[in-house]
């Protein structure tokens, strides 16, 4: 393998792209998959017979959408990707299916994470009347925080890997490059330096967001 005639400037541009990607799909993934997840909790613990039902049905299409494989989720979804964004190439076109695939994902997570709060915390707030938003904002999410944390990071991390299989149908950033030189024009250098970037993108972000749950995890 010749690492002279690697393309260093295309490495670069798709390593950027591959952070706008991640950082917007991330951004909108935790905007609706944080209501989301919190809507999941709620309802399940309602006694609310229109309560339970609606959780029964929003609690099926999120398996529904975690069930089915990335690769096959992002073709199914070009139609609906072109008419949103106008394309379902490059990094605009990937974002919206990383966001509807990884959205229930990490829904589940904060569903998962909320109910590890302590019950008596909520019912004192209760007590006291506070009201179901208070109740969330001022103490589901603050007690939760370690957690949701650790549920983001995770979440991210997948995302890269997500974005790694975006670039079979020309998803952008370095998995993308892997494929088009690595794969097809057989540049097993590009592929390796590729992955070796991912490897070392997936660990810092796996590092700062292990640092953050340790800065707000109450001694």
């Amino acid at each position: 393998m010749d690492f002279s005639s690697v393309r260093w400037g295309e490495i670069g541009k798709a390593s950027i792209e591959t952070l706008q990607i991640l950082g917007a799909s991330g951004l909108f993934t935790i905007i609706i998959g944080l209501p989301l997840g919190v809507l999941l909790f709620m309802t399940a613990r309602s006694a609310s017979v229109q309560s339970r039902i609606f959780y029964t049905v929003l609690s099926i299409v999120v398996n529904i959408l975690r069930s089915v494989p990335f690769i096959i989720l992002i073709v199914a979804l070009i139609p609906f990707t072109r008419s949103l964004v106008g394309t379902a190439t490059g990094v605009l076109g990937v974002i919206p299916p990383l966001v509807i695939a990884a959205a229930p994902y990490f829904a589940r997570l904060v569903e998962t994470t909320l109910r590890e709060v302590d019950r008596g915390v909520i019912e004192a707030a209760q007590a006291m009347g506070a009201s179901t938003g208070q109740i969330v904002r001022r103490v589901l999410l603050p007690e939760a925080l370690p957690g949701l944390l650790a549920g983001i990071t995770i979440t991210i991390v997948t995302l890269v890997s997500y974005t790694a299989m975006a670039g079979m149908v020309g998803g952008g950033g370095l998995g993308t490059l892997a494929i088009n030189y690595g794969y097809f024009r057989y540049q097993y250098e590009i592929m390796i330096i590729s992955v070796v970037f991912m490897v070392i993108l997936v660990q810092v972000l796996q590092m700062f967001g292990d640092r953050l749950v340790k800065l707000f995890t109450r001694k």
